[in-house]
């Protein structure tokens, strides 16, 4: 009976726990119907068009241009990027690409997905999809690894015979995000997320009020603010082993404690 006691906690706790780490892994929510959604897009890394995750994104361009747009990712993210390009009726082959870059503007490899397609002569569109590595909290300086910060999308055509130079085409870019949890967790966190600008302010401003704000180039950040994702299911799941832990304790001495004391041998038995 005591060891079916001991065993009926250990399942109680870990199934009381396990529901939130559950509920954290399931991806983020999406904005539709938005009417502020931006309907055009930048032309470089200075100028590309903010975007909130989740949000979908159109734009107007020319065969031939780079197109850009920026959105943040923070610690425990693995951002999902996907574009659509919207053919002219006539046209010859095109191949299109999409490449992502972090604040530092080191472009990021994907996991999966379609990153670079050809479309054939008379396609209607296209579609590109990049899922990136999941951001982490903290890496070495050498490392290449995806870090809190602004992300910047490039799409463009990689391979453009010279009678579609100029066509008009029509363009979609979302980004939707997918939380990953305490198995992505590290012992580390950056002081500052890759934000363009953000250690940007000028001796005169910090000389009158030392408390002013750094001048930022991108305004974009998560929901609930950088590193906003500092609880995870790893906590969690450490909670948990230190629950069994104790509790295979207290099994383990009821075992070997026995029923009572040992019986005295009485003298030349």
């Amino acid at each position: 009976m005591r060891h079916t006691r001991v065993l009926s906690a250990a399942l109680l706790a870990l199934g009381l726990a396990a529901g939130p780490a559950a509920a954290d892994s399931s991806p983020s929510p999406s904005a539709s119907g938005d009417s502020s959604a931006p309907t055009a897009a930048g032309t470089s890394f200075r100028t590309a068009t903010e975007i909130d995750q989740g949000q979908p994104a159109t734009a107007n361009g020319s065969a031939g241009d780079y197109l850009y747009w920026s959105f943040p990712a923070d610690a425990g993210q693995r951002p999902t990027v996907k574009a659509t390009v919207k053919l002219p009726d006539t046209h010859a082959a095109e191949t299109w690409q999409i490449d992502v870059y972090d604040g530092l503007r080191r472009r990021q490899a994907c996991q999966y997905g379609a990153q670079t397609r050809t479309a054939a002569q008379g396609t209607s569109s296209v579609e590109l999809a990049c899922v990136l590595r999941t951001v982490r909290a903290w890496s070495e300086p050498w490392a290449d690894d995806p870090l809190p910060g602004t992300y910047y999308v490039r799409l463009t055509v990689v391979n453009l015979p010279t009678s579609d130079l100029g066509l008009t085409v029509g363009t979609e870019v979302r980004v939707d995000s997918k939380d990953i949890g305490g198995s992505a967790a590290v012992d580390g966190s950056l002081a500052e997320p890759l934000v363009p600008g953000v250690a940007v302010k000028s001796g005169a401003e910090d000389a009158e009020d030392k408390g002013s704000s750094s001048a930022v180039l991108s305004s974009i950040e998560p929901d609930g603010g950088w590193s906003s994702g500092w609880w995870s299911d790893r906590w969690v799941w450490t909670g948990i082993g230190g629950v069994l832990a104790a509790l295979a304790g207290i099994g383990g001495y009821a075992l070997t404690r026995g029923s009572g004391r040992p019986r005295r041998v009485p003298p030349g038995a």
